[in-house]
């Protein structure tokens, strides 16, 4: 009776792989520590965002009385902007380092993310391109609550402005339907789904 294709063979046990091989693979396997760096400076970044949030909180409680109800709101939409960026970091930071380098052996700590037990490279997209999606609205609304302020002095939001970051925010919820729908082909052409 022959094997299938699709069928893997059993591995052949009296192979002995050639020093060279076993030299590459742990060098080729080894190298995904090099983006522990870049790790460490998502974090280091993500500092940085926790002094603008402070920045802009103190901001906000100093001038609480003076601002009127639509600076008050671009204020609190500023600080929901960095909230947002910092989850941003913190999705990229775990995920990408459970994925990508090692395990962070979390099993059973009490503030274990949920969304890390089923983490890996499809979902962590799909999480990102949501999260981009979330922060573009923050900023198309503070555009929108800026455009009513068209052709006031110290206004920033132009019409053009607003047509563009339209656009582009239909472009990022267009990426991540097409994301998570190629995740899904992929997902129903693997065996047993």
């Amino acid at each position: 009776m022959s094997q299938s294709k699709s069928q893997k063979s059993a591995p052949n046990p009296s192979y002995v792989q050639p020093e060279a091989h076993k030299f590459v693979s742990s060098l080729i396997f080894g190298s995904r520590w090099l983006q522990l760096p870049l790790y460490v400076g998502l974090i280091l970044a993500q500092c940085i965002y926790v002094v603008i949030f402070l920045k802009e909180l103190w901001h906000l409680i100093t001038h609480a009385g003076s601002f009127g109800e639509q600076q008050i709101m671009l204020g609190v939409l500023a600080l929901i902007d960095v909230v947002m960026i910092s989850n941003l970091l913190v999705m990229v930071i775990v995920g990408g380092y459970e994925t990508f380098v090692s395990r962070l052996r979390l099993e059973g700590h009490p503030d274990q993310p949920e969304w890390l037990d089923h983490v890996n490279a499809s979902v962590l997209k799909i999480k990102l391109a949501m999260a981009i999606i979330g922060i573009s609205s923050i900023h198309l609304l503070k555009t929108f609550i800026e455009a009513r302020s068209i052709g006031l002095p110290g206004a920033t939001a132009t019409a053009e402005g607003v047509l563009w970051q339209t656009i582009i925010h239909v472009v990022f919820i267009l990426s991540a339907v097409g994301i998570a729908y190629v995740d899904r082909l992929g997902l129903s052409s693997r065996p047993g789904h």
